[in-house]
């Protein structure tokens, strides 16, 4: 289904994007209004904190909770600043709505949940406040959008999403896999609906927010959510993704915005080509599957298996090794090929069980 969205005027320019920073969690009112005070100074005009804190571990610091909900309601007060925090209950809604906290959002946890969810969309009935919300942690892009269906059902019109990546159990260079194909894949079913990236928690530290930054912009994300503490080293969590006010407006001074209104003509003729080159791709795809149903006739004549493994893995060597020669990531070829034996054992299977 399509949402039913208003609106949601996002404060930017066409120099630099819509950003909302602060700290991952609201520890002190000296250390929030020090880093918002700083914060505003470099003409943030958006203020995030974390008041509750859920911790994938008990013992860690969980948030101040209702105590910190004045802090934050100081800072508009003297900065002018709007003010977010996450909230992940009924409970959390009511305490933000009393304190006047001018946008809500949902972190990842809360959103793979449905239960939750309802119970939150249930709690928003009758609200009028800006809802935004994460990704799930898992790569699932149909339960981030029946999250954010929730929401919207319950009568919130101004929402976006915040891409903050993807949970993986093989840890390499990111804390949360980007998989920008998924936000991508979002835009192209509600290309009115914000996107918002949080490269603090893709990244997990802070020398990757830069890059991941304008990797976002160049996507055409709408804004960033970025994490920024007026002593990051000291911080109470994630101390390690988060950068000083000093910093943030340094990379964001290095982000080129794109313009999005600039006329598409000058590159219809390669986008020809490209159109060409996938008829091409095509063709030769249904020319591999004829040939691959004729393998699985003759599997089916000699009593064969379908899947041979030792083939399998000789393609997907010898791809990859191709791929690295013509310019093309291993991985990425190993994943081409991976899906054309998917749907070539499928072929065969076809022919074997007639």
């Amino acid at each position: 289904m399509e949402l039913e969205l208003e609106p949601l005027k996002l404060p930017s320019d066409n120099k630099r994007p819509f950003v909302m920073a602060g700290p991952c969690s609201a520890e002190t009112e000296e250390q929030v209004m020090t880093t918002a005070m700083q914060l505003a100074a470099k003409g943030c005009k958006m203020f995030r904190a974390g008041v509750w804190k859920p911790r994938t571990k008990p013992g860690g610091f969980e948030g101040n909770g209702e105590a910190a909900l004045p802090w934050m309601k100081a800072v508009r007060e003297q900065t002018g600043m709007l003010i977010a925090t996450e909230v992940a209950t009924p409970e959390h809604v009511e305490l933000a709505m009393k304190y006047g906290i001018d946008i809500l959002w949902v972190g990842a946890r809360t959103s793979a949940n449905p239960f939750a969810m309802q119970a939150l969309a249930d709690a928003l009935r009758g609200a009028d406040v800006p809802v935004f919300v994460k990704n799930p942690v898992n790569p699932d892009l149909e339960l981030w959008i029946g999250a954010m269906e929730r929401i919207n059902q319950a009568g919130i019109k101004r929402m976006a999403a915040i891409h903050r990546g993807f949970s993986s159990y093989d840890k390499k260079i990111y804390r949360n896999l980007p998989m920008w194909q998924i936000p991508i894949e979002l835009h192209r079913r509600m290309p009115d609906l914000p996107i918002i990236c949080d490269p603090s928690h893709i990244g997990g530290s802070r020398e990757l927010i830069a890059p991941l930054c304008q990797q976002a912009m160049d996507l055409g994300f709408d804004g960033l959510i970025v994490e920024s503490h007026c002593e990051p080293d000291k911080a109470w969590s994630d101390a390690k993704q988060q950068v000083t006010p000093d910093v943030l407006d340094y990379i964001l001074s290095l982000i080129v915005v794109r313009d999005e209104t600039v006329s598409t003509e000058g590159i219809g003729q390669l986008r020809k080509q490209i159109d060409e080159i996938d008829n091409q791709l095509m063709d030769l795809l249904s020319k591999r599957m004829r040939v691959c149903r004729e393998i699985g006739q003759y599997k089916k004549e000699h009593n064969m298996t379908i899947l041979q493994s030792a083939r399998y893995s000789e393609i997907l060597e010898k791809r990859g090794a191709q791929g690295t020669l013509c310019g093309m990531g291993a991985d990425f070829v190993a994943k081409v090929f991976e899906n054309i034996h998917e749907e070539s054992v499928k072929q065969q299977l076809e022919i074997i069980n007639k």
